[in-house]
């Protein structure tokens, strides 16, 4: 029942006579009972929900309605997840020439349904954005006898399922993946590569060593508990089942003044507006699952202490390895300088393990995108609802865009639309998205380890694996036999996360006494007035305890830091391990001499296809070459390739596939030598001198979506003009400039002798690209990408 509170007391401020004092204190001491009664009765309430919640064959807290489409207890290795299709509001269908979203949250010890628990989500973004939507979930239990590796392979059967179901889909599934559900995903698309479209990893850590001292702890945990026989210990416990409650303990120990005091202090002193929105965010927080014990010591060792992900250390039982080199989607990071849980250069830093330079990424045909938000926590990441208008709503809206950005490195930048001063019709939402190019020095820049750092981990991945050995041989056999049938489930139900919803549950003494209580205070609430001095009172006394819990927390955290990198920096000690004491730089993934001789055919082959094609290749083409000097794509400049696209009725029959593969290999000739690919442009070009002018003034009208043609630009687009025959100059030069190419006859000239392997390293840079949709139709400006 909502909260009627009644018209507030007398004001009463600092400047009232001092005999105001005891009715301010009166009205003070009389709002604060009823807002503990009614805190009480919220806690009640939570008590309620939280047996209801649990007692639910797939207890979820998706605010929408799915129905069942996947099931993986009957697959040939069942596993617990369940894949169901988010049923649209009537009047709403998706776009069936749209890809579908598959959205995957965490298992890592709360429940499913974080990623869709409200309409400003990532689900409600891709519904509103015309995508047919996917949720993957789980069950509270594991299937018995399951492994990481099984999961990764149902997943990998739902995207088919999914691919199958969506036919007439322009390019692959979107693939979300929340936290701890990234590396998994990422592990799938490693494997299955030909399955994805843009994997988004949303506060997903994949590099578990990185970090910058003073700053998330966390990553020493696994150190100080000298590794991952703790694990072990507490499955055993368990009966070979892992109780996800101590995962999200270990989460809430990271930040004890919002554990302890903050989120129950905002909801007693908010009690009026807070008791609605603290329950729906308890119902998927209070939510505990469990895991195989096979499955968290998986976790443990393969990735929090052992960090083999990035490094390529992972094979499957059939001996392939899982190379995230293997990926060919794009990748898209999504993370916050504001959470502690997983750091920018935990969800970064792996780029710096596999690749040694921007050309390393394009040589493996990848492209990776990623956006830093300044503050936002963990948790805000999946369930803020700016960070879902902003972020969530940017990717969905531009997914085609990230989808057909050529290999290379980019940070996705975010302004609001009212600075777009040029054709904001072409922006979709509030703000502007551009992808800029970068360089490994700006991941550096964020924060990484030192080769000191490296083999402080390193020693602690090895003394794991000694003490996990030691447990397994000589404790864990007594421990089994030492533990009855029974013992596990009683220690689940003893666990101090699920002992607070007994206190005040329905075998509660005090339940009804409260329920009742409540119900009086509801009808006689008086809320204190906001000038109330015993108000501003309370303020100053509850920041002073977030004080003293941030000073206790820091002490802790500095404790933690100097203790592991004190034990494990000694030289004996990492000698003892056989850890490698040189300063040699940071592990790299191996490399396969057959992927050097693999680069080099393909780029044979690009070298003698530079003069073959039509216009659609030369417009690419010339769109890379007059765009490179901005070094980055905004997406007004893609929707005005898309609009020029379903408007030809040649373009706009042709697959997204097919625009995909023109694109990249356009991109590669003028990595591989820009000069002979451009000189060969006008052999790509046709005689008709109409039809090579409106190529050419397509070219002008998408330079100049998003920003005058000046400077370099300008040009270039000169140097096309001359290229394309056109005539009269698009822009005059300036005094004294020259084009800064080569001069272009309309015959290729031979090509430089250089070695095939090194390709040049000043990449162009798109502009604009957008694959169309099959027929003509009218372009939907409200649609941008």
């Amino acid at each position: 029942m909502p909260n009627r509170p009644r018209p507030t007391s007398k004001p009463t401020s600092a400047t009232e006579p001092p005999w105001a004092l005891p009715f301010a204190a009166h009205a003070y001491l009389l709002d604060s009972w009823q807002r503990s009664v009614l805190y009480l009765d919220v806690m009640r309430q939570r008590a309620e929900q939280y047996r209801e919640h649990a007692a639910q064959e797939l207890p979820h807290v998706l605010d929408y309605k799915a129905e069942l489409i996947c099931d993986g207890r009957e697959l040939d290795r069942p596993v617990n997840y369940l894949m169901g299709r988010i049923l649209p509001e009537p009047g709403n269908a998706p776009d069936p020439r749209k890809r579908p979203f598959v959205v995957i949250d965490p298992r890592a010890g709360h429940g499913p349904g974080i990623g869709g628990f409200k309409a400003d989500s990532e689900i409600g973004v891709a519904l509103r954005a015309g995508h047919p939507c996917y949720f993957i979930g789980f069950l509270p239990e594991p299937m018995p006898g399951q492994t990481i590796e099984d999961v990764v392979h149902a997943k990998a059967e739902f995207l088919r399922v999914v691919i199958a179901r969506h036919p007439e889909a322009e390019g692959k599934p979107c693939v979300i993946g929340n936290c701890q559900a990234g590396w998994s995903v990422t592990m799938v698309a490693a494997l299955y590569p030909e399955l994805f479209g843009p994997i988004i990893l949303a506060g997903s850590p994949l590099s578990y060593w990185a970090g910058v001292r003073g700053q998330n702890p966390m990553r020493y945990s696994g150190g100080l508990l000298g590794g991952s026989w703790l694990t072990a210990l507490t499955g055993d416990l368990g009966g070979g089942v892992f109780d996800g409650a101590w995962l999200v303990q270990n989460f809430e120990n990271q930040n004890p003044a919002n554990t302890y005091w903050t989120k129950q202090y905002n909801l007693w002193s908010k009690i009026d507006s807070e008791a609605e929105r603290y329950l729906g965010f308890e119902k998927w927080w209070g939510g505990h699952v469990l895991l195989n014990a096979e499955e968290m010591q998986f976790i443990v060792d393969e990735l929090f202490v052992g960090n083999h992900l990035a490094a390529g250390e992972i094979r499957t039982n059939e001996g392939k390895a899982i190379d995230l080199r293997n990926i060919r989607a794009p990748i898209v990071v999504f993370c916050s300088k504001g959470d502690n849980i997983t750091p920018p250069q935990q969800a970064l830093d792996w780029i710096l393990e596999l690749y040694d330079s921007v050309d390393d990424i394009r040589a493996c045909g990848q492209t990776i995108v990623y956006t830093v938000h300044e503050r936002i926590g963990h948790l805000g990441i999946f369930v803020s609802a700016g960070v879902a208008r902003k972020e969530h709503q940017k990717f969905a809206s531009n997914i085609d865009m990230l989808d057909l950005l050529p290999p290379g490195l980019y940070e996705a930048k975010l302004t609001p639309k009212g600075e777009a001063v040029r054709n904001p019709e072409l922006v979709t939402g509030e703000w502007v998205m551009r992808c800029e190019e970068r360089t490994l020095d700006d991941i550096r820049a964020i924060g990484s380890n030192d080769p000191e750092d490296e083999r402080r981990f390193d020693a602690a991945a090895r003394l794991s694996e000694m003490n996990l050995a030691i447990y397994r041989t000589f404790a864990q056999p007594v421990v089994r036999a030492m533990i009855p049938p029974g013992l596990p489930s009683v220690l689940q139900r003893m666990h101090p996360l699920r002992l607070q919803y007994e206190f005040l549950g329905p075998g509660s003494a005090l339940a009804g006494w409260i329920g009742a209580t409540a119900e009086h205070v509801r009808a006689e609430r008086r809320p204190v007035s906001p000038a109330n001095p015993f108000l501003a009172m309370q303020e100053r006394v509850s920041e002073q305890i977030v004080a003293g819990f941030e000073t206790m927390r820091q002490i802790s955290e500095r404790w933690a830091e100097e203790a592991f990198l004190s034990f494990y920096g000694r030289d004996l000690l990492q000698s003892a391990l056989g850890v490698d004491q040189s300063d040699r730089p940071k592990r790299k993934a191996a490399i396969s001499p057959m992927h050097a001789h693999a680069v080099s055919l393909r780029i044979a082959e690009l070298r003698a296809a530079m003069g073959r094609g039509g216009m659609n290749e030369a417009l690419a083409r010339s769109l890379f070459y007059a765009g490179a000097p901005r070094g980055g794509v905004d997406e007004r400049s893609f929707e005005a390739v898309r609009r020029f696209c379903e408007a030809d009725p040649d373009l706009s029959k042709r697959s997204f596939e097919y625009f995909r593969k023109m694109l990249r290999e356009q991109f590669f000739m003028l990595l591989i030598d820009e000069d002979a690919a451009m000189a060969a442009l006008p052999k790509l070009l046709p005689a008709d001198e109409t039809e090579r002018r409106a190529g050419f003034e397509m070219l002008k009208n998408v330079l100049s979506a998003a920003f005058e043609p000046d400077g370099e630009v300008a040009v270039r687009l000169r140097h096309l003009a001359e290229l394309f025959g056109v005539g009269d100059s698009p822009l005059p030069l300036a005094k004294g400039s020259e084009p800064k190419v080569s001069a272009a006859t309309t015959e290729a000239p031979e090509p430089k002798a250089r070695d095939p392997e090194t390709p040049k390293p000043a990449a162009p840079k798109p502009t604009a690209r957008r694959n169309p949709r099959p027929g003509p139709r009218k372009p939907r400006a409200a649609k941008s990408t």
